[in-house]
């Protein structure tokens, strides 16, 4: 919905306003409806604002309430914000405003730092209480919304993106060798709090940070996820009729919280489809849906439309088909990179940022399919996993890992070099108490780390980049705490998501419920060769590269004689990997 940024000086000094513009100007594309900031001595607030709910000024931000002696900067959706302004109504509190923003400020007045329990939705906001001299910060439960900061002897400073705060320099921007050791073993995940960079940190999902004004800082998560069976048993089509109805909720929930029409991303995979047919059922008319593809490549497919349109024809939706050229694609790369809040090596990222440029010339707000692979046991290691023998992390690292902890030794300097971080840190989340089987814990860590920092930060900076909101219903706090009780059978049967496929069989077409898994087709970055392996070529090759010292050159060469060679258990670029990680660090003047 919108960009978020501020700073809270611990040194007594007085916040600069050029500093909190400095930021700002770096999320104007999160917002280009309005900006504002909030200056009270110490602590500066800036916002950005995509309008959607409450269009009014206001709603605009940073919001400040003077007789509760609040100031607020939010970015996201509270979906159940009605009913808690309800309840907040008949405690006596009166409003100035119709949206959701100052229904948190009362909310955090009334119930303090617990509100966050209460919330239902996607957000990320920070607020002034100045009596207390403190800041208060939290971040939703799947970390939809992204909130970073930093924070250095003088100041504490965060925004929605890693650039935003790199804007305002005085950061430490040297390389976390831990992060490095996540970004190359996870395809580009490195779980919160970590980024890529040592002076920057990001708030953890379900998590509250309340920052005093002597600096002190104090963590509390909010919420865990647990993947237990319940108490009373359910058979298969009790299973099936709960999801179905948890699902419709969410989706209707995702269309009604809005004052702006709402679209949907339709790739022509199940969970896309699924959502267009559950809007239908709960009554949307003239439903905009949209499509992308790209030019074949050989072997591979560019394109999905055969099964888009077999849904938009059967729900009569107003249907965009965008297709986009492949040198367009190396063409507008930069633009995408630019956007990244952290480097992304997913291949789709390019493609979301295309599309989500034509969508936003329709639409402000979309529904969004990521999050079903993962809650509902989509992917094809899934089940590579269960039938795999040993520890909970050799069977989950076998069929995940991008290297070996050997490679990656290999492919950098010994500067970077350490310990098998990656394989400690998933060890310990694997580990962690609630889940009852073997699976249940995977879906459970894809479903709280991988999945946030992969697929989901992705579909936020590539839409936001444009002003466009994107929602998803598949990560709805009832659906995916109702989902993670169901046995795993109902998720990796039929191939993963049979509990998906069995309510999708009566919305429908049979052939887009009973195809292979796809992908968001993007052959041209998959199939590495021609302008795309030469601009990789570039990338690695330039000074600012070896000047960086990152890279072992006998590897980096390796991957460049013959890159379609070297892939990943997924099925990833490894040259790809290595090339963007440079480029991202190039893009945003990282030394």
């Amino acid at each position: 919905m919108c960009g978020i940024c501020g700073e809270i000086r611990v040194d007594k000094q007085l916040v600069n306003s050029h500093v909190v513009a400095k930021m700002m100007s770096q999320l104007e594309k999160r917002g280009p409806d309005f900006g504002g900031q909030f200056i009270d001595e110490n602590v500066g607030f800036g916002h950005r604002r995509l309008a959607i709910i409450d269009l009014s000024e206001r709603s605009n931000q940073p919001m400040v309430d003077h007789e509760l002696g609040l100031a607020i900067v939010f970015n996201g959706t509270i979906y159940n914000y009605k009913i808690l302004r309800k309840e907040l109504l008949e405690k006596g509190y009166t409003f100035f405003s119709d949206g959701d923003t100052e229904v948190i400020l009362k909310a955090y007045h009334a119930w303090g730092e617990a509100c966050v329990e209460k919330f239902y939705g996607m957000f990320a906001f920070s607020i002034l209480h100045k009596a207390k001299q403190q800041v208060f910060m939290a971040r939703d439960r799947f970390g939809i919304k992204p909130l970073y900061y930093a924070k250095t002897g003088g100041f504490i400073r965060f925004a929605s993106t890693i650039p935003a705060l790199l804007a305002a320099g005085e950061l430490d921007t040297s390389i976390d060798p831990i992060a490095l050791h996540h970004q190359f073993t996870l395809h580009a995940v490195v779980p919160a709090p970590r980024t890529i960079l040592k002076g920057i940190r990001k708030l953890v999902p379900g998590t509250t940070l309340t920052i005093d004004f002597n600096g002190e800082i104090r963590e509390r998560q909010y919420w865990r996820l647990t993947a237990q069976r319940p108490d009373s048993p359910k058979s298969e089509l009790e299973w099936e009729e709960a999801i179905h109805a948890a699902l419709y909720s969410a989706v209707k929930k995702r269309k009604e919280i809005s004052d702006v029409p709402v679209g949907v991303l339709l790739s022509g995979g199940l969970d896309s489809s699924l959502l267009v047919a559950l809007l239908a059922e709960v009554g949307a008319k003239d439903l905009l849906t949209f499509s992308i593809g790209f030019e074949d490549v050989d072997e591979e497919r560019g394109s999905e439309f055969e099964f888009s349109d077999l849904v938009a024809d059967r729900y009569q939706t107003q249907h965009h088909k965008i297709r986009i050229p492949n040198n367009e694609v190396l063409l507008r790369l930069p633009e995408a990179v630019d956007s990244m809040a952290e480097p992304m090596v997913g291949q789709d990222a390019v493609a979301f940022y295309l599309l989500s440029e034509q969508v936003s010339k329709h639409v402000k707000v979309v529904q969004s399919g990521q999050g079903a692979d993962e809650v509902f046991g989509g992917y094809f290691w899934y089940s590579k996993m269960q039938s795999e023998l040993g520890n909970d992390l050799d069977r989950f690292k076998a069929h995940y890992f991008d290297r070996t902890h050997q490679e990656f030794l290999a492919m950098v300097t010994p500067e970077y070099q350490g310990d098998d971080y990656t394989s400690k840190d998933i060890a310990q989340r694997l580990a962690l108490p609630g889940a009852d089987t073997f699976i249940d814990k995977i879906l459970r860590l894809d479903t709280t780390t991988l999945i946030v920092d992969d697929p989901v930060k992705r579909v936020d900076n590539m839409t936001m980049a444009w002003g466009l909101e994107a929602r998803v219903p598949f990560l709805d706090q009832e659906l995916v705490e109702l989902a993670m009780q169901m046995p795993a059978a109902l998720k990796l049967g039929s191939g993963g998501k049979h509990v998906l496929k069995s309510i999708a069989r009566k919305l429908l077409p049979r052939q887009v419920i009973d195809r292979p898994k796809g992908y968001f087709p993007m052959p041209a970055l998959k199939h590495i060769r021609g302008p795309f392996l030469d601009f990789m070529h570039d990338v690695l090759t330039s000074t600012e590269c070896h000047s960086r010292q990152l890279y072992n050159r006998e590897y980096v060469d390796k991957l460049l004689k013959n890159p379609d060679k070297y892939t990943t258990k997924i099925k990833g670029s490894k040259l790809w990997h290595l090339a963007l990680l440079e480029f991202w660090l190039q893009r945003h003047k990282v030394h």
